[in-house]
């Protein structure tokens, strides 16, 4: 397979704004709760991990660069999206409307939250893409299911331990935050086991579409070099 070069194919574009709906999909779930038996959890759990499956995609066929062009694309636009909902939220609604309340809890994000979310998505996100780079080179591109599941669990780890305190540290009892972490990290990562067998495919698929297999070698993981692709 050929290696890969400094332009963007179409498929890319599509595994990217498949992401960036999912990153903007799970801020507006996410102000749902949902009971799962003992564990509750957000309706942005339904989506939120979709992103990182489609991170390891993008990581194992084209490489950390184009991973990382993904990751600060997704923030932008997630950014973006959350700026525009606080500012139609802060705008006084007409007289003759009704729905201001059920207007805020979708779109008043607290700047606290938001804050929080931001970090810990880029911070989990690079972690995940750095994981799965570095596993697939020192695995010579073996082992594709095992550098996944790891990348996961690395990347939500990072996820879940800055989200929570950065969010909800004096809101939530400080006994429940590691228990808001954990059921976080082990329902994230056991999505990615359940849908293993359709990532896989994606992968190979997509491998075989575009004819690049990318090892990164002797490249630079700074995340800012965002114009190196």
């Amino acid at each position: 397979m050929k290696v890969s070069n400094n332009s963007v194919s179409v498929l890319f574009m599509l595994f990217s704004v498949l992401f960036c709906v999912c990153l903007i999909t799970a801020n507006v779930l996410g102000t749902k709760q949902i009971s799962i038996g003992w564990v509750n959890i957000t309706g942005g759990l339904l989506v939120f991990p979709v992103s990182y499956i489609i991170n390891d995609c993008v990581c194992e066929v084209w490489g950390y660069k184009k991973a990382r062009l993904l990751i600060w694309l997704g923030f932008l636009m997630n950014f973006i999206f959350v700026s525009f909902g606080a500012l139609a939220d802060a705008i006084p609604g007409a007289p003759y409307w009704d729905n201001e309340a059920g207007f805020h809890a979708v779109f008043g994000l607290a700047p606290r939250i938001a804050l929080a979310s931001f970090l810990a998505f880029l911070v989990g996100s690079f972690i995940n893409a750095y994981v799965m780079s570095r596993m697939k080179v020192s695995s010579g591109g073996k082992h594709f299911a095992l550098r996944a599941v790891m990348s996961t669990v690395y990347g939500e780890t990072a996820d879940s331990i800055i989200f929570f305190p950065l969010a909800l540290g004096g809101v939530v009892p400080l006994a429940e935050l590691p228990k808001l972490i954990i059921s976080q990290i082990v329902l994230k990562t056991v999505y990615e086991i359940v849908v293993l067998p359709i990532t896989m495919r994606v992968v190979g698929k997509t491998k075989q579409i575009e004819g690049v297999d990318t090892y990164d070698r002797d490249i630079n993981y700074g995340v800012f070099k965002i114009g190196n692709i």
